[in-house]
């Protein structure tokens, strides 16, 4: 049975979802004003496991993920560039959809943008509006916290003192608020260049928090499963969205709510506020491959802190390597006839290890464990030529379920790429030895032509892919 921790609750709970056999999930996606970086795409491969687990479970699953595409950031940078926001925003969600991809993330079943839904925010606005949940004030409407007495139920915090509700993110402008925790839902525009969109009240565009509800239960209904983000969405963006759909419908948003603990480097939150973060193209041009990213970002389970290293990168990049090459001794392996109960034991017990793992909180680092196991087991099988032909079934089987959860074995097409590249790298490096230059040079050409790029460093030649 599933299990894992719901902040909503505070507790593990067993996973039920509202219609038996389905799941109906959120997971808030990226700002589309700059390239993500590795911290914001450790949320993002956590949501992408989540989905592959529902699924190895047996559950059929809509995924909702949103390109936040109106921000006080996008505005001003498309400002300054005297273009527009769809022109300002379209090379960064290609770039982050090229990112996503290369990381091995399965696509969403929706991905809205909110630009795209502004029926919708101005629509439970006026909802909110008319039921005495938001109010006028200059122009803009605010949420009136004070309506909505759940409201601090999802972060546990203590609003009994005057703390503001809103967020520096797109909350800026200082007007006259009933309650300094009250939130905007709609901002007044000025002059009729700057973006805005026509409202019953009045012409503007919305506040951050009240975009990902609009999407939300356009996609998943008014009440859904699941919803997940990073850590530092918990509050303010999570809770405002409870309380303005919640408001508004007067039904509960989301009944189980997952969040992505920080990930760190040098034991500092990594964040572009602080200048020290990393993109996945950052790492990808130092020769790291996507697999390792991908393998370090989940080794540590979700609620746990990751504290990013090179070192630890470095460790991923050859625990991939090894994993694929496993797979491809087992495949070639030459086997005869049979099977054998030995090595039906080991898959067997890796498979109900790996599941208890995942079924206790999204245990990755367990699950983990559990396949590293199998491989030391098995390769210790090969090593005696013990390896029967339907044991070779069972243990590609096996790494076949591993992987349509965590990804992290690689395609078969990459390992064999792979293994040509590395044969080219070889043969050109012995034609330098025997200082057949123009081979070495052919050979260059021809990787270069595979978009392979060659370092020499102290350890040896090394190559990337562009």
């Amino acid at each position: 049975m599933l299990r894992f921790f719901n902040t909503l609750s505070r507790q593990i709970e067993e996973f039920h979802p509202l219609e038996e056999g389905k799941v109906r999930m959120y997971i808030c996606g990226p700002t589309v004003w700059n390239f993500a970086h590795i911290g914001n795409f450790r949320t993002f491969v956590f949501g992408d496991v989540l989905r592959r687990y529902l699924k190895f479970k047996g559950y059929t699953v809509t995924h909702a993920f949103n390109l936040t595409d109106i921000d006080d950031r996008i505005i001003n940078e498309a400002a300054a560039r005297n273009i527009s926001i769809d022109e300002f925003t379209a090379p960064y969600i290609q770039y982050f959809w090229e990112d996503f991809d290369a990381l091995g993330n399965e696509r969403p079943e929706v991905t809205p943008r909110a630009t795209h839904h502004i029926a919708e925010m101005i629509d439970i606005i006026s909802k909110l509006l008319e039921n005495g949940h938001a109010y006028e004030s200059d122009g803009s409407i605010y949420y009136r916290i004070t309506a909505f007495p759940d409201y601090g139920k999802l972060s546990k915090i203590n609003f009994s003192g005057n703390r503001d509700g809103g967020s520096e993110r797109i909350d800026t402008d200082k007007y006259d608020k009933e309650d300094a925790r009250d939130f905007a839902l709609w901002k007044l525009v000025g002059p009729e260049d700057e973006p805005g969109w026509d409202a019953p009240f009045g012409r503007g565009r919305p506040g951050w928090h009240i975009e990902c509800s609009a999407m939300a239960m356009k996609y998943l209904g008014e009440t859904f499963d699941l919803h997940a983000g990073g850590m530092d969405l918990q509050f303010p963006h999570h809770e405002n969205e409870i309380a303005q759909s919640e408001g508004a419908t007067g039904k509960q948003f989301a009944k189980y709510w997952l969040h992505s603990e920080f990930l760190k480097i040098d034991d500092v939150t990594m964040s572009k506020s602080k200048g020290n973060f990393f993109t996945f193209r950052d790492l990808r041009d130092q020769g790291y491959s996507a697999l390792a990213i991908r393998y370090l970002l989940l080794s540590v389970p979700t609620r746990k802190q990751l504290n990013f290293t090179f070192e630890g990168l470095q460790g991923a990049e050859s625990t991939v390597e090894r994993l694929r090459n496993f797979r491809s001794l087992v495949s070639d392996a030459r086997v005869s006839e049979g099977s054998s109960d030995a090595v039906a034991g080991i898959v067997a017990k890796a498979l109900a290890d790996f599941e208890a793992s995942m079924d206790d909180d999204f245990n990755t680092a367990a699950a983990l464990a559990a396949i590293h196991d199998m491989v030391r087991e098995i390769n210790t099988v090969l090593a005696a030529d013990g390896l029967r032909s339907e044991d070779q079934s069972t243990v590609l089987d096996a790494i076949a379920k591993f992987d349509s959860v965590l990804g992290i074995f690689g395609t078969a097409d990459e390992t064999s790429l792979d293994a040509e590249i590395e044969a080219l790298v070889e043969e050109r490096q012995e034609a330098r030895r025997n200082r057949d230059f123009a081979r070495s040079d052919e050979i260059r050409d021809l990787l270069a032509e595979k978009g392979i790029i060659l370092e020499d460093t102290k350890d040896g030649v090394r190559w990337k892919r562009k």
